[in-house]
């Protein structure tokens, strides 16, 4: 009698309960790795008497999924953002300001206080700040401190002193605001902002290192594997691509779909390259920007704001030139990757789009937030297999203020993931990190529930366009690796793909859904290797 030998693996976790999200959504209980690889899937007996490995771990029963996939974040910003002030959760001004002294008394030498987080409808007075105190307390130092949603700012009177920016500066009024006697007041919206933030001293070489390391290991404990960096300069993907590629401390192992910012010179340099690809590194999209965003009233609307009578918001680049940039990225082969916010930039973008695509296709072209689409223009994401990319927790971040930009009626279109999710049976779905938490459970809570962290509202706000616990799992693992062109080498644990893995301490799909909130990260995989 022949005794079979075993195939010999780098790797087997057995005595799991794991989620393949597979076709089927099949569970099974272990599987087998090697060289950074699936080889295996299946029951306990069958794993273990096939394969033999010297590292094999009895997951004692935890559930196990995908790598989970965050379809739209700035995860270099949020590394940046970790040595500068963090302004999240403030719930008034006074709180903002005695952040940032705290900060300086912390970092006493720098040339530039930076902060970001804060957010006006937090607090008991929803209105814009000044710089009035910041102009006392600072009289010398500038001081630039973002809005939460990364589309308004407050800058200090040196900060506007060094960039230029008068009362006289020519922009759109409503970008730089002013007081009522004309004097500024701090306030800069969208476009404006880069008045000033030109002027910030670049990071240092070691300080841009610094930040994409802080931000993996950050990743990581939440189980994170692959991050959608939503908008990056050629500069920071070739620092991402050799940190990927290096051997020593500083090694980068998360991987990365990489949006390039849309410029003039970004294009004709990856035009001219063409999709860049690696197992870490896939570069082959182009963020743009066709409105701002609702809390700041920078969104663009069809009809007038319900709060602010006359205004419609704004977009951020002429829809001529927008047109011109979706020909080139198409004859290009480069994926269209659009912020778009208010029901007038949907539309705008969805028609563009459709222009080129016409009707059936695989150029998987996306919309960033698709946060407030028309009930008109919804079917036009199935129409043209465009791909809407959600942030589940700007939902529940937004419902106790929404309605008062939009209105009763048209609040029913916004945030309306399941009737987008009807239009190609798939959505993606991120955090848009630092704006949101970077845990990918906060937005897979929020897409179940349709509720905040202390669970309110009782019913779920628009609990009708809510996911089910399996749309919300596949948003942020198979359908995320799709809307990446990723499909066939992560976003599910099959023979053949990376293997990329999240064991947590609790089962997400089958606990009490007020407990999503609470369950930790155990451990996140890499390529068969343990990165937490």
């Amino acid at each position: 009698m022949s005794c079979q030998s075993k195939q010999r693996a780098d790797l087997i976790i057995y005595n799991a309960i794991v989620y393949t999200v597979d076709e089927d959504f099949s569970k099974t209980e272990a599987f087998a790795i090697s060289n950074g690889k699936f080889v295996a899937v299946g029951s306990d007996e069958e794993i273990l008497s096939n394969f033999e490995s010297d590292n094999t771990i009895n997951a004692k029963g935890r559930p196990i999924y995908p790598g989970f996939i965050d379809a739209h974040c700035h995860f270099y910003g949020y590394g940046l953002n970790l040595q500068n002030v963090d302004l999240t959760g403030t719930k008034s001004f006074d709180e903002v300001i005695e952040k940032v002294i705290s900060h300086r008394k912390k970092y006493p030498g720098t040339q530039w206080i930076i902060g970001r987080g804060w957010d006006q409808n937090d607090w008991e007075i929803k209105e814009f700040p000044t710089k009035d105190t910041l102009d006392k307390l600072f009289p010398d130092t500038p001081v630039f401190l973002r809005r939460i949603d990364g589309h308004a700012a407050l800058a200090n009177q040196e900060a506007l002193k060094r960039s230029n920016v008068t009362s006289k500066t020519e922009i759109n009024d409503e970008l730089i605001q002013k007081s009522s006697n004309g004097t500024l007041t701090g306030i800069l919206i969208d476009n404006a902002m880069e008045l000033v933030s030109g002027f910030i001293q670049e990071p240092t070489y070691e300080e841009k290192i610094n930040a994409l390391l802080n931000a993996q290991k950050e990743c990581f404990e939440v189980g994170l594997t692959t991050v959608d960096d939503a908008g990056l300069d050629r500069s920071t993907i070739d620092l991402i691509d050799s940190l990927h590629k290096t051997s020593n401390s500083l090694k980068l192992y998360i991987r990365i779909y990489a949006m390039i910012s849309y410029s003039e010179e970004n294009k004709n340099y990856y035009f001219d390259r063409g999709i860049y690809k690696t197992d870490k590194l896939n570069v082959r999209s182009f963020k743009l920007y066709a409105d701002g965003a609702l809390g700041s009233r920078g969104a663009c609307l069809i009809e007038p704001y319900n709060d602010k009578a006359g205004h419609y918001g704004f977009l951020r680049q002429l829809q001529k030139e927008l047109k011109q940039i979706a020909k080139q990225l198409y004859e290009n082969n480069f994926q269209m990757n659009t912020h778009c916010i208010g029901d007038s930039a949907n539309r705008m973008m969805l028609n563009i789009y459709g222009e080129l695509l016409k009707g059936k296709n695989d150029k998987r072209w996306r919309i960033e937030h698709a946060q407030v689409v028309s009930k008109e223009d919804i079917n036009k994401f199935g129409k043209f297999n465009i791909i809407p990319s959600v942030q589940p927790t700007h939902c529940t971040s937004d419902m106790y203020w929404a309605e008062s930009r939009l209105g009763n009626e048209r609040i029913s279109t916004a945030y309306a993931y399941r009737d987008l999710f009807f239009q190609n049976n798939l959505v993606a779905s991120g955090s848009d990190f630092p704006v949101e938490s970077i845990n990918p459970l906060f937005g897979f809570y929020a897409a179940v529930t349709r509720k905040d962290q202390n669970k309110t509202p009782e019913n779920g706000f628009q609990p009708e366009n809510s996911l089910s616990r399996e749309q919300a799992l596949k948003s942020m693992t198979i359908w995320a690796a799709y809307a990446n062109f990723e499909e066939q080498e992560k976003g599910s644990i099959q023979p053949g793909k990376f293997a990329d893995f999240v064991i947590l301490e609790d089962d997400i799909m089958k606990c009490e859904a007020g407990k999503i909130y609470e369950i930790k990260v155990e451990s996140t995989y890499i390529g068969g290797g343990k990165v937490y």
